[in-house]
């Protein structure tokens, strides 16, 4: 396998390629929708902003020509709360393994880097949204259903 490794500015449109990719596999009219318009271009953007922001870990896995895997953890300052003691939330976003590189661990690997991450910032929870494929893994790795019911709005 090979090593896991901080993304750069260089990976973006790899990034890019294989966030499609997840929403594409998760199928579904809410992660595929046809009308999205050109969201890849926002998520460019928004991706080089991040590659060095502090709350902010995106990891990579090299593959042949581009990139195999990828994942991206992200740190939200919350207030504490009797659950929450420093109000600091971690969030897996979008890892996800290009098909010819997948059962190779590389998901696995990103996850434990991440999880570093994570407790170095002393994060009291993470959280994520599990695929169907990915959910043994994330159990694992000693992910659980999550208390708190979740709802959301779209302005």
């Amino acid at each position: 396998m090979r090593r896991v490794r901080q993304a750069v500015e260089d990976d973006v449109a790899e990034l890019v390629r294989l966030r499609a990719l997840l929403f594409e596999t998760l199928g579904g009219s809410f992660f595929n929708p046809s009308s999205a318009g050109d969201w890849r271009d926002a998520l460019a953007a928004v991706l080089k902003e991040q590659l060095t922001a502090d709350s902010v870990r995106i990891l990579a896995v090299d593959g042949d020509n581009g990139l195999a895997a990828c994942g991206i953890g992200t740190i939200e300052q919350r207030l504490p709360g009797p659950h929450l003691l420093n109000g600091r939330i971690g969030h897996v976003i979008g890892v996800v393994t290009d098909p010819a590189y997948r059962r190779r661990g590389h998901s696995r690997a990103i996850m434990q880097g991440l999880l570093d991450w994570f407790r170095e910032r002393e994060v009291a929870r993470v959280d994520l949204y599990a695929s169907h494929d990915g959910e043994p893994l994330y159990r694992e790795l000693g992910f659980v259903d999550h208390p708190d019911p979740s709802l959301y709005w779209r302005p």
